[in-house]
């Protein structure tokens, strides 16, 4: 560097950005095991409501709906509910009972042990 000229040296530049990378690489997988960690609590919520509706479509009429989509039909939910590790809200696998009305709501995103009845 000239004398009196001020600024960094590309050295100095490169230790920096040394530096940022390797804090990015402690910091980025406990970021990312949240996040995915934060979409599998919104799907636990989503499944619930979508099992709430229906236990109040069953209170009501005695019986469970047919599709997921007259929950919404009828004013149980505004609508099915997104799956947020998918993006799809057609993903949603149904329970039926002998009468082949929908009696649970489950997703294959889920783990096993987070889609028992609760």
């Amino acid at each position: 560097m000239r004398s009196g000229e001020k600024g960094f040296t590309l050295i100095e530049l490169l230790v920096v950005m040394a530096i940022i990378a390797t804090l990015m690489t402690l910091v980025a997988p406990r970021f990312f095991s949240q996040t995915e960690r934060a979409r599998i609590v919104v799907l636990q919520h989503n499944r619930n409501a979508l099992r709430s509706a229906i236990a109040a479509w069953r209170h009501d009429r005695l019986s469970g709906p047919e599709r997921l989509e007259e929950l919404v039909e009828q004013g149980y939910l505004f609508d099915i509910p997104l799956d947020p590790v998918t993006q799809r809200r057609d993903n949603w696998q149904v329970k039926r009972d002998e009468n082949d009305q929908i009696v649970d709501v489950s997703s294959p995103s889920l783990p096993e042990q987070d889609n028992e009845e609760e």
